[in-house]
């Protein structure tokens, strides 16, 4: 169960929005569920109209017109509490007890007559856009007789009163407060207001170019507006592109100046944050998509990327030295000030069929070594979930033109990945060979070649994912193992069926004898295969072909 707090100043606003019809109509018959003694006294379960809203209004903020208190950010605290959809519908009667018990550990009731109590309500009006059934809470934080209502740490006490009430009324419980993870969300704001931006201007930009007689974004019907703006919103999610991006970047790269230089490489925009009074201590980072059409770029810090993007969380994977510490700060203040990257480094070099071998290899060791590892050990797992997302997310940078099955498999495994602390234990022997498989997957399609490798290195990833699984089933975290499984049947699947759908008969003679010498080593005893495909589908070997970062006495200042 899912606690959402908000403050303000407006009962009256707030009650009638509640049971009105909602901004998409989707209230449904509003009515109580639960509430001080006198309001379910007057109204019980009856549908409630805009006259109901105004006397439950003033009957609720009649406290803080008696006494006139004073409460910093307003007296009017609103929650709602929501239930996933897969877990169906309450009756009114579970919603009343479970209102009954939140208000008690929230501290707002008589506690026991030690205290007046704080008048509240709480009201129903059908499921969400969402299909999640919920209630929302109301309640004046002005005592009756005039005392304020303590809500000190409230958001964080609001969290631990639903884990509280999830185990006595047997609801499904939260899994990342068992297993300690904390995935960023995406405020659905966030997006709403990056698709109006950039459909308009997209639109304006269209209009001008062809000189046609197009209306003004303003003029515009709504309905035409509010299709533009969806078509937006659906393809542009810049949050979780740049996390997929900023994960791909880094567990390829082998130290802080080398995860630089490739997230320059990958073509997104980044600025160092430097500690105060200095221009050689990076303490953290942002980064943003490039703009298009004159807009301003919209920046996202690390952390509020993912927990385990924040810059201390990447540097505890990298070798800390003075050497790297000031190669890093070179390349952070190159970037800032936009001019050539310094020192290019292994991401500029091409990857022999050899190296796609002994990666294999190790990533096969990993597994082996992995088994050993106890299930319930949430830092390992993380990393593993981290270096494993990260491998997809370089190979999806490299091969996708749009987001697919590989993408989606890197965000799947990256909630394994984020937890609220930063892992403490040792990482396992082995564990860097995921960050060596991601630099090879960062350049999948570099040269034309690799594919039959491409091919091993997925099934050796699929492992490892299917580690991360049972590791999550272990755990009790349903949804998350379930995410992976669906992960790893609709995309990995999905990927290796095209590709025997997609391999072509060669003529002998054009195979390449590299080719074929790693096919060997990958399978041995088996005859010389005559079909080279691609492991991806046809929409992904379409894909931008990444180019090398020229050396510095070749290039010109970054633009």
């Amino acid at each position: 169960m899912m606690p959402n707090v908000v403050r303000g100043d407006r009962m009256a606003g707030l009650v009638n929005y509640l049971v009105g019809p909602g901004r998409a109509n989707e209230h449904t018959e509003p009515h109580l569920v639960a509430g001080d003694d006198a309001l379910m006294a007057w109204y019980d379960d009856n549908e409630l109209n805009a006259d109901a809203a105004r006397q439950i209004a003033r009957h609720l903020d009649r406290p803080k017109k008696a006494f006139d208190t004073e409460v910093n950010g307003g007296h009017v605290w609103h929650c709602s509490l929501s239930i996933r959809a897969e877990e169906g519908t309450l009756s009114d009667e579970q919603w009343n007890a479970i209102a009954t018990d939140f208000i008690s550990e929230m501290d707002f009731d008589d506690a026991e007559g030690t205290k007046a109590p704080a008048r509240w309500v709480a009201v129903r009006h059908g499921l969400s856009k969402n299909g999640n059934d919920h209630i929302h809470i109301a309640v004046n934080l002005i005592r009756e007789d005039g005392t304020k209502a303590n809500i000190h740490n409230d958001f964080s006490r609001a969290q631990k009163a639903c884990r509280a009430l999830e185990v006595k009324h047997g609801l499904e419980q939260l899994e990342s407060q068992r297993t300690k993870r904390a995935t960023r969300g995406h405020k659905p704001g966030e997006i709403e207001a990056d698709a109006i931006r950039t459909a308009r201007a997209k639109y304006e930009r269209s209009r001008k170019q062809n000189q046609e007689a197009k209306p003004a974004w303003t003029a515009l019907e709504p309905a035409e507006r509010d299709a533009l703006v969806a078509a937006e919103r659906a393809a542009s999610q810049p949050r979780y592109e740049l996390a997929r991006t900023v994960r791909a970047c880094a567990t390829a790269s082998e130290s802080e100046a080398e995860f630089v230089r490739r997230m320059r490489q990958s073509g997104v925009i980044l600025r160092p944050r430097f500690a105060e009074g200095t221009q050689d201590v990076v303490t953290g980072y942002s980064v943003a998509k490039r703009p298009e059409n004159g807009e301003r770029p919209i920046w996202y810090g690390g952390q509020r990327l993912g927990n385990d993007l924040s810059l201390p969380r990447l540097r505890a994977e990298w070798p800390d030295t003075p050497i790297g510490a000031s190669e890093a700060a070179a390349e952070w203040n190159a970037a800032r000030r936009g001019r050539r990257i310094v020192s290019p480094g292994r991401e500029t070099t091409m990857p022999s069929l050899a190296q796609y071998a002994k990666m294999n290899a190790a990533l096969g060791d990993l597994s082996e070594k992995l088994r050993a590892v106890p299930l319930d050990d949430f830092d390992t797992w993380s990393r593993v979930a981290r270096g494993t997302a990260g491998a997809f997310a370089s190979w999806s940078k490299a091969t996708e033109s749009t987001p697919g099955p590989l993408a989606d498999t890197a965000d799947v495994l990256s909630r394994s990945a984020q937890t609220r602390q930063a892992p403490v234990r040792p990482k396992p022997s082995g564990i860097a060979s995921l960050g060596g498989a991601a630099a090879l997957l960062a350049v999948a399609v570099r040269g034309g070649k690799g594919a039959a490798a491409q091919a091993a290195m997925i099934r050796q990833l699929a492992t490892l994912a299917k580690s991360v699984y049972d590791a999550s089933k272990a755990a009790g975290e349903a949804r998350q193992a379930a995410a992976i499984r669906d992960a790893e049947r609709d995309n990995l699947r999905g990927v290796h069926e095209r590709l025997e759908q997609l391999s072509v008969k060669m003529p002998a003679a054009t195979i390449d004898p590299e080719v074929e010498a790693l096919r060997a080593s990958l399978n041995p005893g088996q005859a010389p295969a005559q079909e080279i495909g691609s492991p991806l589908p046809n929409r992904i070997e379409t894909a931008r072909q990444i180019q090398p970062t020229r050396a510095p006495e070749q290039t010109g200042p970054e633009r």
